[in-house]
């Protein structure tokens, strides 16, 4: 860019060098050369100054063209293989509770073996994750299976402890949350963002303020199932959403390698961006007959098939790695809900750690 500007520059003197020397040789007079060799130099030096603005233009008329993204998902990567995990009841059980009562608690781990065991994926304990987010602002933004995000986050950064201090707060209902963790300087916002025109609206005013977070998690889906319940203008507004994101990358975000990797300048820090995906939809447990009717199978399918039709995903050539609740939801099973809709926190718990174990292949701290 910087020589190519060199390069207009002293074409622009040549010609008002050399121009007026050959009217000269017309025979012109002197008040004509002077005039046109005037107007010439005026043209040309805001012509020169106009030229670096002229990109920005573009890239504000069309921002989804600012960041070129992968068309296909790197299956030799160790991303692909995030999600491959598996969950175990502590203890023996036949329903959700044993015979005292007690809910039965399940845990999970990653399969080990194959190509899964050889990425070498590890379940982050506080000092771990506390080091890997150290300094950081995470933004969290969407609805109810985006705060459950933050309180797995939130739990395994500042411990039981913390949350007995925090957890009222956190979770009120259709509310903003923030919190700063000061032993590790990491600042966490949770913005309440039900709907994608919410998520769209808050990456403009990001573009305003001119200051991002270093990760960024989204997630919307549920309320638009629920309320607007039209899958067309849900796939529509996704489209608008992407492209917001992308107008927010001015060079990288945590595309991956494998052939369409945005080269990341020095001068700027990458940006991480992930989506929660809707959970799976246990339709005869939903506590309203409303809830029943428009959340089902049938509907989520194709409100997933917008989701990948965006073209918001990194799994589909977009700029945002899934977390894949409905995955891992329905890998834990019925017993893991209480309402077909919200499930127990080792689902978000293991969420988190895909996360965190994504952060660290994009910071090269793991087997590619």
């Amino acid at each position: 860019m910087m020589s190519g500007a060199v390069q207009l520059g002293l074409l622009a003197a040549c010609i008002v060098l050399f121009v007026p020397m050959g009217m000269a040789g017309w025979h012109l007079s002197r008040n004509k050369m002077l005039f046109f060799s005037c107007a010439l130099f005026i043209t040309l030096a805001v012509g020169v100054h106009l030229m670096p603005y002229l990109y920005s233009i573009s890239v504000f008329l069309s921002p989804s063209e600012v960041i070129s993204a992968p068309t296909s998902l790197y299956r030799d990567s160790c991303v692909f293989f995030l999600h491959s995990v598996m969950y175990k009841v502590d203890r023996e059980c036949n329903s959700p509770f044993d015979n005292n009562g007690t809910v039965c608690k399940k845990s999970w781990e990653w399969i080990r073996s194959g190509r899964v065991a050889e990425c070498e994926f590890q379940k982050l304990k506080k000092s771990d994750a506390s080091d890997l987010l150290n300094g950081s602002w995470i933004l969290v933004a969407g609805d109810s299976q985006a705060r459950l995000m933050v309180v797995s986050l939130l739990k395994l950064v500042v411990g039981s402890d913390g949350m007995e201090r925090i957890g009222v707060d956190l979770m009120k209902r259709h509310t903003d949350y923030s919190v700063m963790v000061e032993e590790i300087g990491m600042k966490l916002d949770f913005i309440w963002a039900p709907f994608v025109g919410n998520l769209t609206e808050l990456m403009l005013q990001l573009k305003r303020n001119k200051n991002l977070p270093d990760v960024m998690v989204l997630g919307a889906g549920l309320w638009d199932m629920l309320h607007v319940n039209n899958v067309s203008e849900y796939g529509s507004s996704l489209h608008v959403l992407r492209d917001n994101v992308l107008a927010l990358l001015p060079v990288s975000s945590n595309l991956d390698g494998g052939g369409g990797e945005v080269i990341e300048s020095k001068s700027t820090r990458l940006l991480h961006l992930f989506w929660v995906g809707m959970p799976t939809l246990i339709t005869s447990m939903l506590n309203t007959e409303e809830k029943r009717l428009r959340m089902n199978d049938v509907v989520l399918n194709s409100y997933d098939n917008e989701v990948t039709e965006s073209k918001l995903l990194r799994q589909s050539g977009g700029p945002l790695l899934k977390l894949d609740i409905r995955l891992l939801s329905d890998l834990c099973g019925p017993h893991c809900t209480a309402d077909g809709m919200h499930y127990d926190g080792v689902v978000y718990d293991t969420a988190i750690q895909i996360m965190l174990n994504a952060l660290l292949i994009e910071s090269n701290q793991k087997p590619q």
